[in-house]
């Protein structure tokens, strides 16, 4: 069984890090990855540096900018993970563009993916129906499973669409805008949690998005399985670096 469907049946919430590999500095990929675990986060996604990262917002968009100025890249990340299952069982997701996946061969990708450990792929730019038409199969040979978004604005009919598609869970985008939000969770964003768990969907859902603390992770969380934080994480590791890391997780719950 896949890592990630593991960690989801598991009873409690589930806390997610997202971080930008090859930052702060191009090494610190797998230290932080196991510092995470170390401290015990639920599961990890892993970024994969893009020069035109059109999701994020200008935090993340600073370490991509930073990470590839460090000279990371798809190649070095894999040469970065080859020996992370040695040390860390939790599972392991890249969230990247598709155009670096692209580049490098989606086959090919998958296939590398599979050889470290990966068990799973955010690609916000790649649409379900692109999936099922070119992807599902070279996903499903390298045991790699897709996890899809949808935002206030996304209609009931493609919800249903990517819930009958999905293997892992649905990321849930808290609002329309880019990553990295200060501002919590308003009634309107309330609201959206509730009518996607009112639609009894079959696949769990996590939120990313707009949480940065203890009390964002909880109303994310009060009706889904767990919750992403990103930008917030990267503030961290930009003004604490690692020795930050253990207070930071802690505080999250």
């Amino acid at each position: 069984m896949n890592r990630i469907t593991t960690s989801l049946q598991q009873d409690k919430k589930l806390l997610s890090l997202y971080f930008t590999a090859g930052f702060p500095e191009i090494d610190d990929t797998t230290q932080i990855i196991s510092a995470l675990q170390e401290n015990g986060v639920d599961m990890i996604e892993i970024g994969l540096p893009f020069s035109d990262p059109l999701a994020d917002g200008p935090v993340i968009q600073g370490s991509s900018q930073a990470a590839l100025k460090n000279g990371m890249t798809t190649e070095k990340l894999f040469l970065q993970l080859e020996k992370v299952r040695e040390q860390v069982s939790i599972p392991l997701l890249i969230m990247g563009y598709f155009n670096p996946i692209l580049q490098y061969g989606v086959e090919a990708f998958c296939r590398k993916c599979k050889e470290v450990g990966v068990d799973g792929l955010i690609i916000p730019d790649l649409p379900v129906e692109e999936y099922l038409s070119h992807y599902r199969e070279i996903f499903r040979e390298n045991e790699l499973l897709p996890v899809f978004l949808i935002t206030p604005q996304t209609t009931e009919e493609r919800i249903r669409l990517i819930d009958s598609v999905s293997e892992a869970f649905i990321y849930l985008v808290s609002s329309a805008g880019v990553t990295g939000g200060t501002a919590g969770f308003g009634e309107e964003q309330k609201n959206y949690f509730k009518r996607i768990s009112e639609m009894n969907l079959r696949t769990p859902q996590i939120v990313g998005f707009g949480i940065k603390d203890a009390e964002t992770f909880r109303t994310a969380t009060q009706h889904t399985k767990g919750a992403i934080i990103g930008s917030a994480f990267i503030k961290q590791l930009q003004q604490e670096g690692m020795a930050g890391l253990p207070a930071f997780v802690k505080n999250l719950r």
